[in-house]
């Protein structure tokens, strides 16, 4: 069931989108994901990294200084949760909302609150904050 307009929003902070040059699969130096000034507090960003090899949509959420990631994928169809790239819905109590099937997820995390996938957590990605910085740690486990 998807959320009316007037119940979400979109939320891409000033960055959106964020491209980024990838290290191959299997390097284990640090990914740059984004300039923290890029994505204003309370609000959603995309980034890409290489997870388990693979290149992956990350969504991004800032909270302060602190910021947590999950994969860009709904757990309830496999689906990425943005609109359009780097787009996402936000409801009014500021949930994340997967735009193709409105399930909402809460931002500490990423548990689906109501929805078809009720219960099911987005994948977290473990990132760090340095030199304000968001890195993805190859290494480091999700």
């Amino acid at each position: 069931m998807r959320q009316s307009a007037g119940s979400a929003s979109i939320h891409a902070g000033q960055g959106g989108r964020v491209r980024t040059s990838l290290n191959e699969p299997g390097e284990s130096a640090p990914t740059l994901l984004v300039e923290l000034e890029n994505v204003p507090s309370g609000t959603f960003a995309e980034a890409e990294a290489v997870i388990d090899g693979e290149s992956e949509s990350l969504i991004l959420y800032r909270e302060g200084d602190r910021v947590r990631a999950w994969l860009n994928i709904c757990p309830h169809a496999g689906r990425r949760l943005d609109f359009a790239p780097g787009q996402f819905l936000k409801s009014r109590d500021g949930l994340l909302v997967c735009a193709a099937h409105g399930a909402t997820f809460e931002t500490t995390h990423g548990e689906c609150t109501a929805g078809p996938c009720r219960g099911q957590s987005l994948r977290s990605i473990a990132v760090v904050v340095r030199d304000g910085k968001v890195w993805h740690e190859a290494s480091a486990a999700g």
